[in-house]
């Protein structure tokens, strides 16, 4: 998910249609109109995605004002994180090119959704063969450790989904971002979605990542704890029914500084990342957060949105 923006006034607002010269100042979720006001920069982006091999999919435009997703087609976890890194390279140069910003910041505006990436995996055996299919909606145990070790891990591993001061604005209760640490089928209020579907497709989608992240640590997170969670044999509690928002849940860190200690402590990191990057990804982030706290707002808004 990604923000259009005009940020060239003193407040950021959505870019001018290049169609009709008129900013649409609402969300207008699922709207094809939305998509056509500014057909020309989507048109083009579709282009050098083809050009680049990235594999783009479905566009939507989204909830928030000026806000809009594009699917990747899915692959194997490096090709998928170099397709990520490369589109979001992609679509910030082309926008400026078109004389807007496109953001993926986690939270560019108060007042509306913030940008999530989510990410829907499956694991393939030696032979191809969904482990997480077992010919029902259930899934596998696999699928079930699966869940249990993305669960277990996830409190720790917030810095990652969330890396930035900016990010923790996204994590708040009812604005389409998980709060709560559990899972459902075909329930989006979930960190942990089972998407409905044929069997053969049977994936975990994790939700919990804002657009702001790192692709390449963040897959390494999620299937690291996967794993861990499948060699474990790692059960996952009750799966949710219902809005997961009004449930007692145990909650994602709501700030970043609690995040880096949770991170830093953490038994889960260790088994999934080097503990030299571990170290290292820890005093950047002691550091930016030092540096985040002297800033404006607006200085804040001015440093991360291009950059993330």
């Amino acid at each position: 998910e990604f923000y259009l923006l005009d940020d060239s006034g003193e407040t950021l607002q959505p870019p001018p249609s290049p169609r009709s010269g008129k900013r649409r100042l609402g969300g207008e979720i699922l709207s094809i109109r939305a998509l056509d006001a500014f057909d020309t920069f989507f048109a083009e982006l579709y282009e050098a995605c083809e050009a680049m091999g990235i594999p783009a999919e479905t566009a939507i435009s989204e909830a928030g004002m000026g806000q809009y997703e594009i699917n990747l087609v899915h692959g194997p976890a490096m090709q998928a994180a170099d397709d990520a890194w490369l589109f979001k390279i992609l679509t910030r140069g082309l926008a400026r090119k078109h004389g807007f910003a496109a953001s993926f910041m986690a939270k560019p505006y108060t007042d509306w959704s913030g940008n999530g990436m989510h990410v829907h995996f499956s694991v393939v055996d030696k032979d191809g063969n969904n482990i997480f299919d077992n010919g029902g909606d259930r899934g596998t145990d696999e699928l079930l450790y699966a869940v249990g070790g993305c669960l277990q891990a996830m409190k720790d591993q917030t810095l990652i989904f969330a890396p930035h001061g900016n990010s923790y604005e996204r994590l708040v209760p009812g604005a389409h971002a998980p709060t709560g640490i559990g899972w459902a089928y075909e329930n989006r209020t979930a960190a942990i979605r089972i998407p409905a579907g044929p069997s053969a497709a049977r994936r975990i989608e994790h939700r919990v990542a804002g657009g702001d992240i790192n692709p390449y640590l963040m897959l390494s997170a999620v299937l690291g704890a996967a794993i861990q969670g499948i060699e474990d044999k790692t059960v996952p509690p009750q799966a949710i029914k219902g809005n997961a928002y009004a449930r007692q849940l145990e909650t994602l860190p709501s700030d970043w500084e609690t995040a880096i200690d949770l991170f830093e402590k953490s038994a889960h990191i260790p088994r999934i990342l080097p503990k030299q990057l571990i170290r290292n990804f820890v005093m950047t982030k002691r550091q930016e957060l030092q540096y985040y706290a002297e800033l404006s707002p607006d200085e804040r808004i001015d440093l991360y949105l291009d950059t993330v």
